[in-house]
């Protein structure tokens, strides 16, 4: 027997793009069905990093403060390490500070500071697990994790999913969708039948984080209170003639993931994985290995196409990165903020047909973007030149190891590049009004503009003297009208309009000088994705059409 079910979004994958995607709907108030063929997340290490940006979407949804909770403890050290092996000479580091220092930080940062949530280092297999759990207690969203997405069918106004139960505990089910999403990741199902291709670039170039790499998640006891005692870091790089590899702290004691190249992109078994860890450590102390995977660097990949009809793409499904920089799921998580709301004002009414449209318009110029910062990261790191005596013990091999340690402190923005986790604009997209000069793009700073089409430049407000909050946490889930400066102009037409066209708005007033420094305008419109629409000194009278611009009509 087959079952029928409806919901109005289907999330093909359930890896953390699929699971934000559910959660910023559910905060729309839009119901959602999640099909994942794994029963649980899977249990081994992936990226990483949980850049400023991916951290103020989990301050959005009320889970930022349970997420920095996760992983290493919050005094670890987060700096990035080199060695010729890691119980031998150390040829750089780069300092970052703790999650507790940021955290400090924060408490003393001036009310523009643009970062309300700093980046954080914490394994992605910590946080899906999260995320999959919190999802589970969210009554909009209908989990179906262990099934499978066997085919679908569009039509003109849904699309018919056929799932079954990987393990055949259930009977098949089908269901009936406005919209469908594919977060089923590089080999998505759901883009592989639309026939929609990857465009880009594939490294021809085999070096460290390019070709066939491997990794691995490994737990060595002694390294930490031994080798590493007092030398603690989140990433330690192995740079040698003969050895390149990565150790990533995950917990900060006694589990690492190691990241190894692998030759024409073979699995290791585990005896050759652990004899490559003892030489990187340089030491044949205990390493277990408790998983690994074989995977491809040195790509750079986008979807011709971001979407067919009534079904999208988000993630890395629409496209694919090399890890340098972290910027992958950070990227996909960025998407399904853009596309969520979007899906939510199309479900309840008030936004036109080209509003939808506007998904790929936006967001396939940032994948082109952030996918072009990362293989320039990868080229850098992967065409590193290594002497051939850095190993040696004398006054040529000291010099050596000191040239490398200056060219290797060049590497911090491989670490910090903010410019590409908060400066993503949207300039070109038909929903933005503007006419101010677009800011230049910076993948390594980021320069808060005040110029619609970008993210509104973050604000701590003092409600009462003595306490602080962020302006993001009071922004409404429909748009926000920032009233800014010492005297607020009318707005009464801008609401009746909006009235007419059912578009929730939701009234913000700033009175302090900051705020008009930071803003330079007496209205700014915010979009539920915290981006600038537009903005004015007053309501002009063609108001109406602006708004019908914004939302697509």
């Amino acid at each position: 027997m087959t079952l029928e079910n409806e919901s109005p979004v289907a999330i093909v994958g359930g890896g953390p793009v699929g699971l934000m995607l559910a959660l910023f709907l559910d905060l729309y108030g839009i119901r959602s069905v999640i099909f994942n063929l794994d029963e649980e997340t899977r249990w081994r290490p992936k990226g990483n990093t949980h850049n400023a940006r991916t951290m103020e979407h989990y301050r959005r949804l009320g889970i930022s403060q349970s997420i920095r909770a996760l992983g290493l403890p919050k005094e670890f050290p987060l700096d990035i390490s080199y060695f010729t092996r890691l119980n031998r000479w150390e040829l750089a580091r780069i300092n970052m500070p703790s999650g507790m220092q940021k955290i400090s930080r924060l408490k003393h940062a001036i009310s523009t500071d643009p970062v309300p949530e700093p980046l954080m280092r914490v394994n992605q297999m910590y946080v899906e697990k999260f995320l999959l759990q919190h999802a589970r207690s969210r009554p909009n969203i209908t989990m179906r994790y262990g099934w499978r997405v066997k085919d679908f069918i569009q039509f003109k106004d849904q699309v018919k999913l056929y799932a079954e139960c990987i393990k055949g505990k259930h009977s098949d089910e089908i269901w009936h969708t406005s919209y469908m999403i594919g977060c089923d990741g590089g080999q998505s199902f759901v883009r592989s039948k639309l026939g929609i291709a990857y465009e880009g670039t594939v490294e021809a170039k085999i070096g460290f984080l390019t070709g066939g790499m491997i990794s691995s998640y490994i737990r060595i006891p002694e390294l930490h209170q031994g080798i590493l005692k007092g030398k603690e870091s989140w990433m330690y790089n192995i740079i040698s003639p003969m050895l390149r590899m990565l150790f990533i702290s995950l917990d900060g004691k006694d589990d690492f993931l190691l990241m190894t190249q692998s030759e024409h992109g073979k699995a290791i078994n585990e005896s050759e994985l652990i004899r490559i860890a003892q030489a990187g450590i340089g030491s044949d102390i205990e390493v277990s290995v408790l998983s690994n995977s074989v995977w491809k660097g040195g790509v750079a990949l986008v979807a011709e196409r971001f979407s067919d009809g009534k079904i999208y793409l988000a993630g890395d499904s629409a496209h694919l990165f090399s890890p340098t920089g972290g910027f992958g799921m950070n990227t996909g998580i960025d998407d399904t903020s853009n596309l969520a709301w979007k899906i939510a004002a199309s479900l309840k009414g008030w936004s036109g047909n080209a509003l939808m449209d506007s998904y790929e318009s936006e967001r396939r110029p940032i994948a082109l973007r952030n996918t072009a910062a990362a293989r320039f990261l990868t080229q850098r790191v992967s065409s590193l030149s290594i002497p051939a005596n850095l190993e040696n013990a004398d006054s040529a091999g000291n010099l050596a190891r000191k040239k490398m340690g200056i060219e290797l402190n060049t590497f911090r923005s491989q670490f910090s590049s903010i410019g590409v986790e908060l400066g993503a604009r949207y300039d070109h997209s038909p929903h933005i009004i503007n006419s101010a000069p677009i800011p230049d793009d910076d993948f390594i700073h980021y320069q808060p503009s005040h110029v619609p089409g970008g993210r509104l430049p973050h604000l701590w407000l003092t409600p009462v003297p003595g306490t602080r909050i962020s302006l993001f946490d009071i922004l409404g889930t429909g748009f926000s009208l920032l009233r800014v400066g010492t005297y607020f102009p009318a707005i009464s037409e801008l609401l009746d309009q909006a009235y007419q066209r059912k578009i929730p708005i939701k009234i913000i007033d700033l009175s302090g000088n900051d705020a008009w420094q930071l803003y330079q305008a007496r209205l700014l419109l915010v979009r539920p994705d915290q981006y600038i629409a537009w903005k004015g000194d007053k309501v002009p009278n063609n108001i109406g059409s602006i708004l019908d611009k914004i939302i697509g009509k």
